[in-house]
């Protein structure tokens, strides 16, 4: 297991690369080419140049979150080769720059501290159209992952796109897309890893498909390769408590490359926060959880998921340094204990 933080790159991050490097632990990043639009072919050089920034702060480049799908891929438009074609091409890129995992999506996306939170109850009262100005209002100044401005500004189209899109659909044109790219995950050794529906239920009356046991299993099957795999996202499955995450982990054994591991708080149905990483802080069993990874034999990178906003940290919301400092410290202190409690 590797410990890692998520870093979106210079001029994007509030958190530099040399404040990683001193949490303790923590050995890598995962990253992404920030500016880049869906779709688009990334530069060798811009891949070289972000690895060589990383490595030159002590730190590894762990993997890629993420390589954007352009929608046309997800919907099946005519013109979703041209970009699966430049999908290829970044990968081989990757592959080629010594950079072998790729978490990807295939969705539409009280003690002080400031807390990522979601009502349905409030979500059903939203106007899509006014989604941008508030995930705006709400940003600290930071462009959030999965609302870059570019997009929002094409909210109605894309709820057009969408719009005779059902699950059964989105299943079929993420089999094509996967028959597409596995050859050359195959070449490069570069593992694909799904990320989660958050939540695990449909939202704007958008079908989500990544979202129990039942549908990730469906996910590896569709192309059956050990680089098709699932990024164990515990807030996205635990958002719905229906979903027994050691139970899915064990289930999914050798198909999960990478783990998102945070912590929430159920308040009610359809409503949830955020919460520090300590079990007694929400309601998920963190030590039942790690433990299942370490069980089931993962050894990929990890990261503590969203954070807290603690002791005055201004920052992209969920992604400021202190608590996602705090999580890292905790997650490796289990995973240190479970460790030496499988030996005696």
């Amino acid at each position: 297991m590797q410990m890692t933080m998520r870093w979106f790159g210079t001029g994007y991050d509030s958190v530099s690369l040399a404040q990683i490097r001193q949490v303790a632990g923590v050995t890598g990043v995962i990253t992404t080419l920030y500016g880049t639009k869906p779709g688009e072919l990334w530069k060798t050089e811009d891949i070289c140049g972000m690895k060589e920034e990383v490595e030159k702060a002590g730190l590894t480049v762990a993997g890629i979150e993420s390589v954007n799908i352009h929608d046309s891929i997800k919907v099946g438009s005519p013109d979703r080769d041209e970009y699966i074609n430049n999908y290829i091409k970044t990968l081989e890129r990757l592959g080629q720059s010594d950079i072998h995992l790729v978490c990807y999506l295939a969705k539409m996306r009280s003690d002080g501290a400031t807390v990522l939170a979601y009502d349905q109850k409030i979500i059903d009262q939203i106007n899509p159209d006014d989604m941008l100005s508030s995930m705006e209002a709400m940003s600290n100044g930071f462009v959030l992952p999965g609302w870059e401005p570019e997009r929002m500004a094409r909210i109605k189209e894309l709820f057009a796109m969408y719009k005779e899109v059902n699950e059964e659909q989105l299943f079929k044109n993420l089999k094509y897309f996967l028959a597409c790219i596995m050859p050359t995950c195959d070449k490069y050794g570069i593992k694909m890893a799904i990320h989660p529906d958050d939540p695990a239920w449909p939202v704007f009356g958008l079908p989500r498909i990544i979202r129990n046991k039942e549908n990730l299993l469906r996910l590896v099957s569709l192309v059956d390769s050990p680089y098709n795999g699932v990024t164990l996202c515990t807030g996205s499955l635990g958002s719905n408590p229906e979903n027994d995450i050691p139970d899915i982990i064990h289930a999914l054994k050798g198909r999960i490359h990478f783990a998102h591991v945070r912590n929430l708080r159920y308040n009610a149905p359809g409503n949830f926060e955020e919460a520090a990483h300590i079990s007694s802080d929400g309601s998920l069993d963190m030590f039942t959880i790690m433990k299942a990874l370490y069980d089931s034999g993962f050894d990929g990178p990890i990261r503590p998921d969203h954070g807290r906003a603690i002791w005055g940290e201004v920052a992209m919301p969920g992604y400021g340094l202190y608590d996602r400092a705090l999580g890292a410290n905790y997650l490796n202190g289990l995973w240190e204990s479970i460790h030496k409690m499988s030996r005696l």
